[in-house]
């Protein structure tokens, strides 16, 4: 069998190309999902050149800027072995088929349809970075921008007993996917201030002002945005310091250091996808087209504000 792939080829430019199958077990893909945020960098050749390793993805190939073959949301059917038949998730590439080893390949549950399961990654980055906020039960908890990182982020803080959440975004049209999800809306405007909690995810420097402002008293705020080349200012003269305001950083490469004792990449994986079994999730789907059209369509998904996650389905004959 042979795979094609979609590749980055150069700013802002992309083309279906054979791809190299790799090594394990064989899957045939079903879907795949565009992380916007992240995917949006690659695609402009905007990852520093000090991220390179860091940034590459398990199952990349080329290299950054271009090209590139990139990408980590992808469910499949197993093709060979005592899987066979099995769907299964897997941090990949935009690809027809690919080979992984398997113990890359995680069982998506029976109770979360196929189609839904490319939410998995970031469903995955929204635990850890609740586990690195220590959020808790009744907390004031604000979610700066409402993409689908912040709205998985805001749908797990929504679910701790009388938690007070609100997404934050200056897309009105987010008001309806936060009610879907139980959280509240504002815009930044009239954001709710003394926070207890306060997640950034809007990728900008106004955002993260804005959480700054919306801290109270020894609050803690988690900067879950990657922002790419470049330097973001941050007025640190003004409540910063007389607030004793925490500024953490999360990212889903590394599991936090509490919970390292009894937690695996593995389990948190099948926990992320076990907690995509609610049908208020497909709220995040906003589009959906052929692997086929991706270079014709893939620049004007990216650069859409009103685009979620934009799934891609594959022929599978």
């Amino acid at each position: 069998m042979t795979a094609q792939a979609f590749w980055c080829i150069g700013p802002q430019q992309g083309a279906v190309r054979p791809a190299a199958l790799g090594a394990g077990v064989l899957v045939q893909t079903l879907y795949t999902g565009i992380s916007r945020g992240t995917e949006r960098l690659v695609y402009e050749g905007r990852v520093p050149p000090s991220e390179n390793d860091r940034m590459r993805g398990p199952a990349q190939e080329g290299s950054f800027p271009f090209p590139v073959k990139y990408g980590y949301c992808a469910v499949g059917r197993v093709c060979e072995g005592p899987r066979s038949g099995q769907i299964v998730f897997a941090l990949h590439p935009h690809q027809t088929a690919f080979r992984l080893p398997d113990s890359a390949l995680s069982a998506v549950p029976d109770s979360v349809p196929p189609a839904r399961a490319v939410l998995a990654a970031n469903m995955e980055t929204a635990l850890n970075l609740i586990w690195d906020s220590g959020a808790s039960a009744g907390d004031r908890i604000a979610v700066i921008g409402a993409g689908v990182l912040g709205a998985l982020t805001g749908y797990l803080a929504a679910r701790l007993p009388g938690a007070e959440v609100t997404l934050i975004d200056p897309n009105p049209a987010r008001a309806g996917l936060a009610a879907q999800l139980g959280c509240a809306y504002a815009t930044p405007d009239h954001a709710p201030g003394d926070c207890d909690v306060v997640f950034h995810l809007s990728a900008t420097a106004a955002g993260l002002r804005l959480a700054l402002d919306l801290a109270g008293q020894e609050a803690t705020i988690v900067e879950g945005s990657w922002h790419g080349a470049g330097e973001t200012a941050l007025p640190l003269g003004g409540a910063f310091h007389s607030r004793r305001l925490r500024l953490v950083s999360s990212q889903v490469g590394q599991l936090p250091a509490a919970r390292l004792p009894r937690w695996t990449y593995a389990r948190r994986m099948a926990k992320a996808l076990a907690l995509l079994a609610d049908p208020a999730l497909d709220a995040l789907i906003s589009g959906e087209s052929a692997f086929s059209t991706m270079p014709a369509h893939y620049g004007a998904i990216l650069s859409n504000p009103d685009t979620l996650c934009h799934r891609i389905f594959y022929p599978t004959s």
